[in-house]
């Protein structure tokens, strides 16, 4: 049995409201890719240590960068906040624990460059 997480096509079907135009090249598959950045933050790996099922680390590193500066994770989980029965609750399941989070969602008041650290 494997440990990979993988987002059901259910799921996928309500984060893709939320996703921006791809312009250009098309992007590498979103579902592939958004499940290895929850897989790397819920077990807190190195980008370079992510399973090679999801794809390069730097495609899954460079898409968390350029959708978190974008705030699409931010819109993500206050999209689902609002369809909640209370309006404010969401809960990300998963086969460790379940992760709530509550109340007003308040966006950085500074921009940090943040890189991958160096591996090997």
């Amino acid at each position: 049995m494997s440990n990979l997480y993988w987002l059901t096509e259910a799921r996928m079907e309500r984060l893709r409201p939320y996703f921006p135009k791809s312009r250009g090249r098309a992007r590498v598959d979103d579902r592939r890719v958004l499940s290895g950045i929850i897989f790397i933050n819920r077990n807190g790996l190195r980008w370079c240590d992510a399973p090679s099922e999801y794809g390069p680390p730097k495609t899954l590193y460079n898409r968390w960068k350029r959708w978190s500066d974008m705030g699409i994770f931010a819109q993500i989980l206050m999209g689902l906040a609002e369809q909640a029965p209370d309006n404010k609750t969401i809960s990300i399941p998963s086969h460790r624990n379940c992760v709530s989070t509550a109340g007003q969602w308040t966006p950085p008041t500074s921009k940090h460059i943040v890189r991958p650290p160096a591996c090997g």
